[in-house]
C-alpha cells in the first residue's frame, strides 16, 4: 500500500501552523476592539449599549475555533492521526460556509448598513448640545477625532455643538484664518468641514481590511481543505 506523502505532510503542517496564526491575529485585534474605546464611542454610544461589543465578541470566539482548528490540523498531520483530521476539515468546511454565507448577506444588505450608519450619526449629532453623561463621554470622543481629523460637529458643523461650543471650541479651532477649509461661526476660525464624511471615509477603510483579511483567510482554509483530505486519504491506504 502506499504511504503518506513526507512532502504532503509537511506541507499541511505549514499551511495549519499558518491558519493558527490567523487565529492568533484575530483573536488578538477582537480583543483590542473589545477593551478600546476608540470610534467604539463615536459609533455607538447612546443607546446601543452591549450590543456595540457584540461584533468584536463574535471575532473572538472565530478566533479561537480558528486556533483549535489550526492546533488539530498541525497535531493530525505529524501524528497522522486520521479522527483529528476528519474534525479539522469538518470544522473548516462549516467556517468556510459561514464565511460565504456572511459574504453574501454582507453584499446583500450594504445599502441597509449604510443608512442604519447614517442614521446613528445623525442621531449622534444631538448628543454634541446636550447635557447628559452619555452626551459628556460622546462629546470629549468626538472633540478628540475634531483635533485629529480637522473637523468640526457631525452634520452642520460647528452648529451641532448648540450652546456647548463655548466649552469645546478648541479641537474646532483652525491652526490658522487664511485657509479655505476654514469658516467664521461666533467670531472663532474653525473648521468648515463636517467629520461625518470623514467618519463614513474611516468606516469604509475598515470595511476593505476585514475583507481583505477574509479574502486570505478563505485562500488558507481552502489550501488546508484539500490538504487535509488528500492526508487523510493516504493514511488510510497506508
Amino acid at each position: 500500500m502506499a504511504g503518506v506523502s513526507g512532502c504532503l505532510k509537511y506541507s499541511m503542517f505549514i499551511f495549519n501552523f499558518l491558519f493558527w496564526l490567523c487565529g492568533i491575529l484575530i483573536l488578538a485585534v477582537a480583543i483590542w476592539v473589545r477593551v478600546s474605546k476608540d470610534g467604539q464611542e463615536i459609533l455607538n454610544s447612546g443607546g446601543s449599549g452591549t450590543n456595540s461589543y457584540v461584533s468584536a465578541d463574535l471575532l473572538i470566539a472565530v478566533g479561537a475555533i480558528i486556533m483549535v482548528l489550526g492546533f488539530l490540523g498541525c497535531c493530525g498531520a505529524m501524528k497522522e492521526s486520521r479522527c483529528m483530521l476528519l474534525l479539522f476539515f469538518i470544522g473548516l468546511l462549516l467556517i468556510l460556509l459561514l464565511q460565504v454565507a456572511a459574504g453574501i448577506l454582507g453584499a446583500t444588505f450594504k445599502s441597509e448598513y449604510s443608512r442604519i450608519l447614517n442614521e446613528t450619526l445623525y442621531e449622534n449629532a444631538k448628543l454634541l448640545s446636550e447635557t447628559s453623561d452619555a452626551a459628556k463621554t460622546f462629546q470629549q470622543a468626538m472633540s478628540e477625532f475634531q483635533e485629529e481629523f480637522k473637523c468640526c460637529g457631525l452634520v452642520k458643523g460647528a452648529a451641532d455643538w448648540g450652546n456647548n461650543f463655548q466649552q469645546n471650541y478648541k479641537s474646532c479651532e483652525c491652526s490658522t484664518t487664511t485657509s479655505d477649509s476654514c469658516t467664521v461661526y461666533h467670531g472663532l476660525y474653525v473648521y468648515q468641514e463636517t467629520c461625518i464624511s470623514l467618519v463614513k471615509d474611516l468606516f469604509e477603510k475598515h470595511i476593505i481590511v476585514i475583507i481583505g483579511i477574509a479574502f486570505g483567510l478563505a485562500v488558507i482554509e481552502i489550501l488546508g481543505l484539500v490538504f487535509s483530505m488528500v492526508l487523510y486519504c493516504q493514511i488510510g491506504n497506508k
